[in-house]
């Protein structure tokens, strides 16, 4: 249980200190925090709550939408904050297609670009950048990049202490060479984060919110586990749920089922 890692979008309405008090009597050392949530708490008493209560923050999401006119200063002000709240690793999600466009070639290139004037900050901050692969239909509104050996390609023009990637098991199940992309992910030391969640059917409109928890759907979540194993990464396994069933949930019981989950089906 030591690499487990509860992100807070799984209870994405259990406010901070309840998270954090949940964390601790369950033994779970590890949390992946959002932005959207340590803003509105406040970044520093969030950095002071975590720290307080011997937690390590595994992952600040996130970064990217390079699409958006001022992607600078905003990946900017997630370096600083992945920083202060002592996260190795944001993530990336790098955005779709800009309005009007249908050139994703040249949407995905641009994102190369854009991570690479990120870099000199990134390395400042001692903050790794994690480019992060979605499911292919996020494409057009969320993520241009869409497997991991994308991931991979935009990646390998930066150093390995700069840029990373995430291997989300959720975006990448469907993927028949995501295997040979892990171990060449491994040889090429950039695996950054390790996330898991079950697919399940039907999805709900807009399909953002369509994840289960580990066990709840037919993702194989222990052969990814055994395959980021294998290409060195021993890092944090965050369980990152989207699912408006899942938020209405109290969030002790919502932990309770994740943890029984990764045991069950991500471990050994």
């Amino acid at each position: 249980m030591t690499r487990f890692a509860l992100n807070s979008a799984t209870t994405k309405h259990w406010p901070l200190p309840d998270l954090v008090a949940g964390c601790v009597r369950a033994g779970v050392k590890n949390v992946g925090l959002w932005r959207e949530e340590t803003a509105a708490f406040g970044l520093d008493k969030t950095a002071t709550l975590v720290r307080d209560a011997g937690l390590a923050v595994t992952s600040l999401c996130r970064g990217g939408f390079f699409n958006d006119p001022d992607w600078y200063d905003d990946n900017r002000r997630a370096i600083e904050e992945a920083a202060t709240l002592g996260a190795p690793v944001l993530v990336l999600v790098s955005g779709g297609l800009p309005p009007g466009s249908r050139d994703i070639d040249a949407a995905r290139a641009h994102v190369g670009e854009a991570i690479g004037r990120l870099v000199p900050d990134a390395l400042a901050a001692g903050v790794k950048l994690a480019i992060e692969p979605l499911h292919p239909m996020f494409a057009a509104d969320r993520c241009v990049v869409s497997t991991l050996g994308q991931a991979l390609d935009l990646a390998a023009a930066h150093p390995v202490d700069a840029v990373g990637v995430v291997v989300d098991t959720y975006h990448l199940w469907w993927d028949d060479q995501v295997w040979a992309q892990i171990d060449r992910a491994g040889r090429q030391r950039r695996i950054a984060c390790f996330q898991v969640a079950d697919w399940v059917t039907p999805l709900p409109a807009g399909v953002l919110l369509g994840r289960g928890l580990p066990g709840d759907g037919c993702v194989d979540n222990r052969r990814f586990r055994r395959a980021v194993d294998a290409a060195g990464f021993a890092g944090p396994v965050e369980v990152e749920v989207f699912s408006a069933e899942v938020w209405a949930r109290p969030g002790d019981e919502v932990l309770d089922a994740a943890l029984r989950g990764y045991r069950e089906t991500v471990e050994g």
